[in-house]
C-alpha cells in the first residue's frame, strides 16, 4: 500500500462520462461475455448488459451467467429470454469460453476463493486468445493486487479493478458511477462494454491497479459518515422535541443531495429493509475495511467509528427481535444505523412512530 508521501496526484478527467477513446479494434460484439454473481448489484447489471448488447450491438451470442444458486441466473434466463441469457453450470466454463467476465460478490474471501478457481482452470487450460476478468466488488485493495498478480501471470489473461458506485435502483437504471484502474488498453475495452449498458460515468484511476478499490472505500466512508450524521441529527431532533420529519426538510431546501434525501426518508419512515437498498452486513464488511485502510495511512475517521459501533448495535438489537418473532424484514439496510443512536439517547430503535418526542403544531 502506498504511504501519502508516495502517492501521486492523479489528473482525472470528471466531465467526460467515459475517459477513453474507441478502441480501434472491431470490438467486442462477437465476444463471449459472462458474468459471475447475482446478488442485489450482480443481477441487474447483468440484465442491462444482456439487453443493451442485443439491442445496440446485435451481438450473437447470450451473456453467460453464473451464481452460486443457480435459481437466480434461471430467473434471469426467464426474465429475459434464452437469446439474451445462458445460464451455465461451472465456473469452469465461464473461464475457459469467455474472453470479457465480470464478477460481482459479496466479500473478499468469496471473491479469492473464485478467481483461485478461475486460475486454476486456466492452468490447465492455456488461453488461445485474450481474456479479461473484471471485478466490480468492493474489495481490500490489497486483494485487488492479489488478483492482479494471480490473473496477470497466466499467458494472454489480463485482470482490472472496476467497482461500482450506486445503489441497486441505480444498478437497475444503468445510473452507476464505473471505478477503473489497470492496464490502460483493457481498461478501455471494457469501458466501451459497461458504459452506457451498466453505468453513466467512468473514471479513470491510473495504471495502479489498487487505487479503484481504495477509491471504492474513500467514497463509502463517504456516504456512511453522512448517514452517521443523519442519524445523529435526526435523533437530536427528535430529543429536542422537534421532530426527524424538519430536518429531513431541511436538507431539501438547503441541501438537496439525492442520497441524504433517500437515505434521510428510510430513516424517517423506517423503511430498513436490506432487500431492497445495502445490508447491513455488506455495511459493517465496508466499515472494517475503511477503518483498516485508516489505521494503515494514519487517517483518523471517528464518524466511521461511531458508524461502525452503531451499526453493530442496530444488528445486535434486530437480532433480538428475530428470536422474539418480531422482526419485520429478512434482511437488516445499512440505514438502520440510526437504531444504535436511537437506543442510545432512550428511544425507540426500529419503530420512530413511538417516540414520545413528537412536534406538537399549534391551534
Amino acid at each position: 500500500m502506498d504511504r501519502p508521501g508516495n502517492i501521486h496526484l492523479l489528473h482525472l478527467q470528471h466531465s467526460e462520462p467515459n475517459p477513453f477513446s474507441r478502441p480501434t479494434t472491431p470490438g467486442h460484439h462477437d465476444l463471449q461475455i459472462g458474468f459471475v454473481g447475482l446478488g442485489a448489484m450482480g443481477y441487474p447489471m447483468a440484465r442491462n448488459l444482456a439487453k443493451w448488447r442485443k439491442e445496440h450491438t446485435q451481438a450473437p451470442t447470450p451473456l453467460f451467467v453464473w451464481n452460486r444458486t443457480k435459481a437466480k441466473a434461471d430467473d434471469l434466463a426467464k426474465e429475459l429470454g434464452p437469446g439474451l441469457i445462458a445460464p451455465v453450470d461451472s465456473l469452469e466454463k465461464i473461464a475457459i469460453e469467455c474472453d470479457i467476465v465480470i464478477t460481482n460478490l459479496s466479500n473478499d474471501d468469496v471473491v479469492r476463493s473464485v478467481y483461485k478457481q478461475f486460475a486454476k482452470v486456466l492452468e490447465e487450460h492455456k488461453p488461445t486468445r485474450n481474456k479479461i476478468f473484471v471485478e466490480s466488488s468492493t474489495i481490500y485493495p490489497a486483494l485487488a493486487v492479489e488478483l492482479d498478480n494471480l490473473i496477470s501471470s497466466i499467458p494472454s489473461t489480463h485482470f482490472i479493478a472496476a467497482p461500482v458506485f450506486g445503489p441497486p435502483t441505480a444498478a437497475a437504471a444503468a445510473q452507476l458511477v464505473i471505478v477503473m484502474s489497470g492496464d490502460y488498453r483493457t481498461k478501455k475495452e471494457v469501458a466501451h462494454l459497461l458504459h452506457p449498458a451498466v453505468g453513466r460515468k467512468v473514471m479513470d484511476l491510473g495504471g495502479n491497479i489498487e487505487k479503484a478499490a481504495t477509491f471504492k472505500l474513500i467514497g463509502n466512508a463517504l456516504i456512511l459518515g453522512s448517514l452517521e450524521l443523519l442519524a445523529e441529527v435526526f435523533t437530536l431532533s427528535d430529543k429536542a422535541g422537534i421532530g426527524a420529519a424538519s430536518v429531513h426538510q431541511l436538507i431539501k431546501d438547503i441541501m438537496p443531495a439525492p442520497p441524504l434525501i433517500s437515505y434521510g426518508d428510510k430513516m424517517l419512515h423506517d423503511k430498513f429493509d436490506g432487500s431492497k437498498g445495502f445490508a447491513i452486513d455488506g455495511g459493517l464488511k465496508d466499515s472494517q475495511h475503511i477503518r483498516r485502510l485508516a489505521t494503515e495511512l494514519d487517517a483518523p475517521m471517528p464518524a466511521l467509528d461511531a458508524a461502525h459501533q452503531h451499526m453493530l448495535t442496530a444488528r445486535a438489537l434486530y437480532a433480538n427481535q428475530v428470536k422474539q418473532g418480531n422482526a419485520h424484514f429478512d434482511v437488516l439496510d445499512w440505514s438502520s444505523l440510526i437504531a444504535g443512536s436511537r437506543v442510545s439517547a432512550g428511544l425507540e430503535p426500529f419503530d420512530s412512530s413511538k417516540q414520545h418526542t413528537k412536534p406538537v403544531p399549534e391551534d
